[in-house]
Parts: C-alpha cells; sequence; structure tokens
C-alpha cells in the first residue's frame, strides 16, 4: 500500500476547516448520515452511536457542532463500561435516507466515508492479508453504496451472505485488490483506529 493511499486515509479532509462550515454543510451532513449506520434509534426519540472508547465518538461531536446541533457522550453501564454513546436529537438524520438523492461527488464522498467509519472493516492483524469490506444487514443499502461507488469509478466485488444459517441478514461486499489504493486515496477515512490499522498496514 502506498505512502498516498495513507496520507489520505491519515487526513480528516477539508470538513475540519471552520471557516468553510456553510459551504461545507451538506458533506458534513452526508457524512454524519453515512455513520448513523451504526447508530440505534432511543425509546426517548435520540439518536445513538456506540463505539469501544470516544475517540471517534468526539469527531462526530465536533461535526455536528459545526451544524450547530448539541450531543453527549457518555459510557454505558455494568459489563459495558469501555462503551461509550453519542447521544443527539439532530433532526436531519433519518435512517431511510436514500444515498441516491446525493447530488455533488463531494456529498457522495463523505457518506461513503461515514459509512466505511461506521461499517467498513479492514485487518487489524499485520500478518493478515489486507482487504477492505463493507458490511450491512439490510442488503438494499449496500446495493444504493455500490452504485455511489461505481459513480466515482470505483467497482466493489458482489454483494453476498457468508452464511445464511449463521446470519441471514449479513451482507457484504468487498474493495477488490487491484482498486483499495483508489478507494483509500478518494474516499480516506475520519476513524482513529482505522487510521492507526492503516498506518501499521504501511510497512507490508
Amino acid at each position: 500500500m502506498s505512502d498516498k493511499a495513507i496520507n489520505a486515509a491519515n487526513q480528516q479532509g477539508s470538513l475540519r476547516d471552520p471557516s468553510e462550515t456553510t459551504r461545507q454543510a451538506p458533506s458534513i451532513k452526508a457524512y454524519l448520515l453515512g455513520a448513523l449506520h451504526d447508530g440505534t434509534f432511543s425509546s426517548n426519540k435520540r439518536f445513538r452511536i456506540s463505539q469501544i472508547g470516544t475517540d471517534w465518538l468526539k469527531i462526530l461531536q465536533g461535526l455536528f457542532r459545526k451544524l450547530g446541533y448539541n450531543s453527549c457522550i457518555y459510557s454505558r453501564e455494568g459489563k459495558y463500561r469501555k462503551v461509550y454513546m453519542l447521544e443527539t436529537l439532530a433532526n436531519f438524520l433519518d435512517f431511510n435516507f436514500n444515498p441516491l438523492e446525493l447530488e455533488t461527488e463531494e456529498e457522495k464522498i463523505s457518506y461513503i466515508k461515514g459509512f466505511f467509519d461506521a461499517k467498513g472493516g479492514i485487518p487489524k492483524n499485520e500478518k493478515a492479508r489486507f482487504y477492505i469490506q463493507l458490511v450491512q444487514n439490510d442488503k438494499e443499502k449496500l446495493e444504493k453504496l455500490k452504485v455511489l461507488l461505481n459513480d466515482l469509478g470505483i467497482e466493489t466485488g458482489k454483494i453476498h451472505n457468508p452464511s445464511r444459517s449463521v446470519d441471514p441478514d449479513y451482507w457484504r461486499m468487498y474493495i477488490p485488490a487491484k482498486l483499495q489504493q483508489a478507494f483509500l486515496i478518494k474516499i480516506a477515512n475520519l476513524h482513529p483506529r482505522k487510521i492507526k490499522t492503516l498506518k501499521r498496514r504501511m510497512m507490508i
């Protein structure tokens, strides 16, 4: 994997420039809508995103703040003490959002970036063969993500279910090896844990 690909993945992108928040608001919203795939909707009508640790949640909190929305981060009780929750009432969030309605390339990239940070997979073991996968329990959402990636010139593997007997609703697709570098350069990511993993993979 090239330094260029890793540097792209290590950049938090133009989303961090506070002077352009107004211009970037659609892309920030698109990223957060993608990240929502790791979220739930509570009985008190709050959106919640859970993670082990707070690094990524703090990034999300900063993006919500740029859009003028409050959010709070707190730890879960009992045996889930290492799991933290971000909770917000941001009214633009929508689990039924159709990403095919996104108009600009920047918005499409931001949405995929958020989805990848939420539901994307890369190997943590440095000795394992490198892969990039996108997973989801809703096959239709992966099909729409596939369309977005194709629009950006990044083909994907077949959407498949690894084992219907284990989980009939679990779907995934891989980025072909020849396009992994293009994916990382084009999409990059904001998730600190994934960034650290990609840095370690530089030596492979």
